[in-house]
């Protein structure tokens, strides 16, 4: 199935609107963390875990082209916690891998995080296989966030396990 760019956002969008609503009641406690009274986020870490529930990822990374990847969020007591949602654009594409511009989307119950970055990503090859997949990780600028994450700063730390495992550290000032 090819999906052009303009679906990919759609779905990406729809997949972002969609998911996060349904689990937003049951992880508002849960995910928020104090807050100063200042009205800014204190400083606080959330280790989440993601399982992913759709992609885009070509078997062939190709300059320009955009892929997405979606994953399901759970807190550190197996609980739903929202969505991660990326989309990810390579710029260069070489025989290691791909030099990658990705802008990613945390929707939680009490707000949403933004991130952005660009990273060296293993090509899908080497990262998806299913049997002994290789671990990578990579690193992401918190741009903002709306609700408990307004004016957030910071950073996340993903850690792909596996081809659909992945372990999110949200590091905020």
């Amino acid at each position: 199935m090819t999906i052009d760019r303009r679906n990919a956002l759609r779905l990406t969008s729809l997949a972002v609107a969609g998911a996060g609503t349904a689990t937003a009641p049951a992880v508002a406690a849960r995910a928020a963390g104090p807050r100063a009274g200042s009205g800014r986020p204190t400083a606080r870490q959330l280790v989440l875990t993601g399982k992913r529930t759709a992609a885009d990822i070509p078997d062939v990374l190709v300059p320009g082209t955009p892929y997405f990847v979606h994953y399901e969020l759970r807190d550190a007591d197996g609980e739903p916690a929202g969505t991660e949602s990326a989309q990810c654009t390579p710029v260069t594409v070489g025989p290691d891998g791909a030099f990658v511009l990705a802008s990613l989307v945390l929707l939680l119950a009490d707000g949403m995080l933004t991130a952005s970055t660009a990273f060296a990503r293993p090509l899908p090859a080497l990262t998806e296989v299913l049997v002994a997949p290789r671990r990578w990780s990579h690193l992401f600028a918190v741009t903002g966030g709306t609700g408990a994450y307004d004016a957030a700063t910071g950073s996340v730390t993903i850690e792909h396990l596996s081809r659909e495992d992945d372990v999110l550290t949200v590091d905020l000032d």
